[in-house]
């Protein structure tokens, strides 16, 4: 770990100073995790929980969505395929294969959780931790309810959307652990750029549900006898595409906002790399739409749309940084000083000092 030592390594402490410990903790292997040990522990949680989504979408376009009829059971009388020829033999290894994928979601989730409890991290971190396999149970059974809907459209859109909440709350636990336990989080943009963003983040969701909406009247039901949703795929492709004009806008104009308050060097990397995924991801539903929604870019999508949420979820989370109370008076201090010198981003030191810890450059790394 170079400088950081067994210090909890983060973007916004000086290689000098140690986040909080607590003494109490009763799980010594686990507290002597460090900082990037835990990350990729909530890192993992976070890609299985966008990877399910994945694997989900591939069910449904390969029709396999009743590949197990039945729920808990795959058929009646059996937790397994039982090779009958009433169901296609690759669509219930398919469907199979995808709930036996929730166990690795599970165990990514609960080790996750382990790992934040036996590091004695802050309330706000052990909330985010137990809100994944609490999430991921509430999915196996709505995962189930949609099966024995027989994949009625509303139960699909509303599983894939869950899947968005939790991999929202999955990178902010991933960036959160990154951060110090200090008492107090700062906000480090103005704070009309914070109600700008969460606006963002609102007409984010709308455009995800707009993407939910189209798909529901699309020609992928995830089985031939599933009922679509009656109503016009152009006028809900409009809609859609509407807010991912609006969202762009929000976005471009965030990113003016930023220059011209000087943010940070951290939310304005970040910004960039939202606004790439999130180009990536038009470009695709564009060719998608164009080329009659090919099996494969329907896969593609949702793998997006877990990236742009996961890439906004980022920027949201470094708007707000905990530091260590000796750090406080430096960050007001700096904070201040920031429209005299445009551009800078938030020194980590408190302004005493403009080159980056050692620490900090391991974790820009």
């Amino acid at each position: 770990m170079g400088d950081c030592g067994r210090n909890r390594c983060h973007p916004y402490l000086p290689v000098h100073l140690s986040a909080p410990t607590i003494d109490t903790v009763h799980a010594p292997a686990l507290r002597r995790l460090s900082v990037p040990a835990q990350r990729r522990f909530t890192f993992v949680a976070a890609l299985t929980q966008a990877g399910i989504a994945v694997t989900g979408a591939v069910v449904r376009v390969t029709g396999s969505g009743l590949g197990c009829p039945t729920w808990p059971q795959c058929f009646p009388g059996s937790l397994v395929p039982t090779g009958t020829t009433s169901v296609p033999a690759y669509e219930q290894a398919i469907e199979f294969s995808n709930r036996m994928l929730t166990y690795v979601v599970t165990i990514a989730a609960v080790a996750a959780l382990l790992v934040v409890l036996g590091a004695g991290r802050r309330r706000q971190l052990k909330r985010y931790a137990w809100s994944l396999p609490l999430g991921t149970v509430v999915q196996a059974v709505l995962g189930g309810f949609t099966v024995l809907t027989g994949l009625v459209w509303w139960t699909v859109a509303l599983h894939l959307l869950v899947s968005t909440v939790l991999v929202w709350l999955a990178v902010q636990l991933h960036v959160g652990v990154a951060q110090p336990d200090a008492p107090r989080a700062h906000t480090v943009v103005a704070g009309p750029l914070r109600g700008l963003l969460a606006f963002a983040t609102v007409t984010m969701s709308a455009l995800l549900v707009a993407g939910t909406l189209v798909t529901a009247a699309g020609p992928h039901a995830g089985n031939a006898k599933t009922t679509r949703l009656n109503v016009s795929i152009p006028a809900l492709a409009q809609l859609h595409a509407d807010l991912l004009v609006g969202y762009l806008g929000l976005l471009v104009g965030l990113y003016f906002a930023l220059r011209a308050t000087a943010g940070p060097a951290a939310v304005l990397r970040q910004w960039w790399v939202l606004m790439a995924v999130v180009l990536a991801q038009g470009s695709v539903g564009v060719v998608q739409y164009f080329t009659g929604v090919p099996e494969v870019l329907v896969a593609v999508h949702v793998a997006g749309a877990c990236a742009v949420t996961a890439a906004m979820a980022t920027l949201w989370a470094r708007t707000r940084v905990r530091v260590a109370m000796s750090e406080v008076a430096g960050l007001v201090a700096e904070a201040a000083g920031r429209t005299r010198t445009p551009g800078r981003a938030l020194s980590p030191s408190g302004g005493r000092d403009s080159r980056p810890s050692s620490c900090e450059a391991q974790v820009a790394r």
